[in-house]
């Protein structure tokens, strides 16, 4: 994975993707003070990052937990949030042509951020440099962010004095907006499904265990993801204009 190359479309995926991975992986400190804050350890904290490696589910995850959701609804709403990804895959295999252990890495790579960098590039070689300096960086920062989010959660006590105990609405939020204030179909089918989850979430919350609107959101984005005409390609990233 060297940036050494004379290719300019190489060199600037290369640099789309560490700027993408560093403002990703910087999420990683909510997270980390969230898990913590939800009762689970340091161990169990690292171990659900670095498996699971899909911001949306683990904070969907996370906000499921410390609702007093069960077992059962954390499992379904963070898997429906991640089905996704196998979505991706279908797209990224095309792009990477791997084989092996290089093509299970590469499928635990697979998250928003890497596909999106990836699909953007004007061509393979660029699209297979993006994908991997993003898919690896985002993995490096977020998990040694969630690290330090989880042993600083862990030494400021209850979360809540210092508005941590919102940050998983909030980091979803920043995750969730770039993809719905566009102006193309795309974002107007997204501010269409945030609107609906939203008002059937909130419907739900009164009536229901907790857990189960998160889930029920999930379910009706899902379905219309299904329904939608489109070819559930992910919107392209901007690449921004980075002196070398």
């Amino acid at each position: 994975m060297s940036a050494r190359t004379s290719d300019p479309a190489v060199r600037s995926a290369v640099r789309t993707a560490l700027s993408v991975s560093v403002a990703t992986g910087l999420y990683g400190v909510s997270f980390g003070a969230l898990a913590v804050a939800a009762g689970l350890d340091l161990a169990q904290t690292m171990v659900l990052s670095l498996v699971m490696f899909s911001g949306g589910s683990q904070f969907a995850a996370m906000g499921v937990i410390g609702a007093g959701g069960g077992a059962g609804a954390v499992v379904a709403t963070a898997g429906l949030l991640g089905a996704r990804n196998g979505l991706y895959g279908v797209q990224v295999s095309g792009l990477l042509n791997v084989r092996g252990w290089r093509r299970l890495l590469a499928a635990h790579l697979t998250i928003d951020e890497s596909t999106a960098v990836g699909t953007a590039q004007p061509s393979p070689a660029a699209a297979r440099a993006g994908f991997w300096w993003t898919g690896v960086g985002v993995f490096v920062l977020w998990n040694a962010f969630t690290l330090a989010g989880a042993l600083l959660g862990d030494a400021l006590g209850d979360p809540r004095t210092y508005g941590l105990d919102a940050a998983a609405a909030a980091a979803f939020l920043a995750l969730l907006w770039p993809r719905v204030t566009g102006r193309d179909s795309a974002a107007r089918t997204g501010r269409w499904v945030a609107f609906a989850a939203a008002v059937s979430a909130l419907a739900l919350t009164p009536v229901v265990p907790a857990g189960v609107p998160v889930l029920a959101a999930a379910v009706l984005a899902v379905v219309v993801g299904v329904l939608s005409p489109g070819d559930g390609s992910p919107a392209p990233v901007d690449r921004p204009e980075v002196t070398p």
